[in-house]
């Protein structure tokens, strides 16, 4: 039986996924990999955000960063995550440490809720809502990836690798999405 700390994103709807992680806190700890690049690029992207409503939020993707060294990249992918790529958003919303909700590229929005636990972890709820059937197919199996990889920092490890698990959970969120 899955983890929060591997569990499958749920569609909301046809245009939005959520997934859950149970993460070990505290809260600004969390928070300060969702905001911080130092921290953030470790599982995610560099890049600089102004925390504050209609504050930039740049990102600097460098998926080789995030991955084992000999591990290639999707062939589609290969380039871009070889010599890095930027994308460019807004930030919507903040109410620190507990909520961030941003534009991610053109169109969709991404926002990521904390919300403490008695047991000291704390509960993140990430929502990428406004995606088109294509988006989803690739940012379902990258949140996964992504998601693992900040889980597996916060305890101190090392051992998740990107792109393996995303062409895994990519093969598997294509099934699960046609049914």
């Amino acid at each position: 039986m899955p983890t929060l700390l591997d569990k499958d994103g749920v569609l909301l709807d046809a245009s939005t996924i959520r997934f859950e992680r149970l993460l070990p806190g505290p809260i600004e700890r969390i928070w300060a990999y969702l905001t911080e690049s130092e921290k953030r690029k470790q599982w995610f992207a560099a890049g600089d955000y102004e925390l504050k409503q209609g504050g930039k939020a740049n990102l600097f993707f460098q998926h080789k960063n995030i991955s084992r060294p000999g591990t290639t990249p999707p062939e589609a992918f290969r380039k871009m995550h070889e010599e890095g790529h930027n994308w460019h958003g807004e930030i919507l919303e903040v109410k620190a440490p507990r909520l961030l909700r941003m534009t991610f590229g053109e169109h969709s929005e991404v926002m990521y809720e904390l919300t403490e636990q008695a047991n000291g972890e704390v509960l993140l709820t990430l929502t990428h809502s406004k995606l088109t059937a294509n988006d989803l197919r690739n940012v379902s199996p990258g949140w996964h990836a992504h998601l693992a990889v900040l889980a597996d920092r916060l305890n101190n490890r090392n051992e998740v690798d990107f792109w393996a698990l995303w062409q895994e959970r990519r093969e598997h969120y294509a099934k699960k999405f046609s049914q």
